[in-house]
């Protein structure tokens, strides 16, 4: 009777405790897809998806890189943050039967970024038409604060929306709880440069590097052992921190430094034709400056943001 109690009270354990922990896995772009990184998570019953590649080509083929691995189905994608490399494959992931998860402030904020950027790329950049530029699909559902999403197999991811922005205007980290991986969108890039456009706010980029170096700082509350970035490498949670935040002060002391030393010649960085050519110097001065790390493209494309800060 009480080998049959204890392995009834054993039974009752193992139905309630999660299985072990599952895998994770990684699709990166190249650089049409400005190298950014999509994580899955498969539980051994079900995938996570975290944020969603620039175009639905980009990821169709990162949902074919899965189906390489695994055939379980894609029951949820995350988006981290607002920027369009995060959303605008939502379409395809909807099509397979996904939920997709924002905070409310991400959601909120997607459909303005939409706008400005489909205009940017179809009016100045001229890459796509209207036709083709990747349609907008709202997230299905929100959270504010804190959510913590229950996994098939017994297994739970937490999602935090950050206090202060990052990147973008707002910024979500999930920590897969069995392992203590960190998802970050593109609040990290180690050993890479960084997007320097800022969030997309009534229309504008706005820069706020304090408030970044303050969401990384962030990271040191969560209970995190490793970051992995919308870009970069993977990292322990400490070495991310010091190496994000050194890098945003750094790389705002160049751009300070470079719109000071133009003097009155400052205002062409408000000209269309001129400031391309700044651009281009900032990113050299950059590569300089930070030998070795990866992806300096993304200054040439993105410090725009941050150099109209400090006009």
């Amino acid at each position: 009777m009480l080998k049959q109690t204890i392995f009834a009270a054993a039974l009752s354990l193992a139905a309630l405790s999660p299985v072990s922990a599952g895998q994770l896995g990684v699709y990166q772009s190249d650089s049409k897809g400005f190298d950014t990184r999509t994580y899955w998570y498969d539980d051994g019953r079900e995938i996570t998806i975290f944020d969603t590649q620039f175009v639905p080509a980009l990821t169709e083929a990162m949902v074919a890189e899965i189906r390489k691995t695994s055939q379980n189905p894609i029951s949820r994608v995350v988006v981290t943050h607002p920027n369009p490399d995060k959303f605008n494959g939502l379409s395809v992931l909807h099509k397979l039967g996904a939920v997709s998860i924002a905070s409310k402030a991400t959601a909120d904020a997607m459909k303005g970024v939409h706008d400005y950027k489909e205009y940017f790329w179809v009016n100045i950049a001229k890459a796509f038409t209207k036709e083709t530029y990747p349609t907008f699909e709202p997230v299905k559902q929100t959270f504010e604060g804190q959510l913590v999403i229950k996994l098939a197999s017994g297994e739970t991811i937490t999602l935090t929306q950050l206090k202060h922005s990052g990147v973008s205007s707002t910024q979500t980290v999930a920590r897969i709880d069995a392992t203590g991986d960190l998802i970050v969108g593109d609040l990290i890039h180690y050993k890479s440069h960084a997007w320097l456009e800022g969030g997309i706010v009534d229309g504008a980029p706005k820069v706020d590097i304090p408030s970044w170096v303050a969401a990384v700082e962030e990271l040191k509350a969560l209970g995190g052992k490793v970051v992995h970035g919308g870009r970069g490498d993977d990292a322990p949670v400490d070495a991310a921190i010091v190496d994000q935040q050194a890098y945003l002060k750094d790389i705002d002391a160049l751009v300070v430094q470079y719109v000071k030393d133009l003097g009155p010649r400052a205002s062409e960085l408000k000209d269309p034709v001129k400031s391309a050519e700044h651009y281009k110097a900032i990113q050299a001065k950059a590569e300089a400056t930070f030998p070795g790390r990866k992806l300096s493209y993304l200054i040439g494309y993105g410090v725009y943001g941050l150099v109209n800060s400090k006009l």
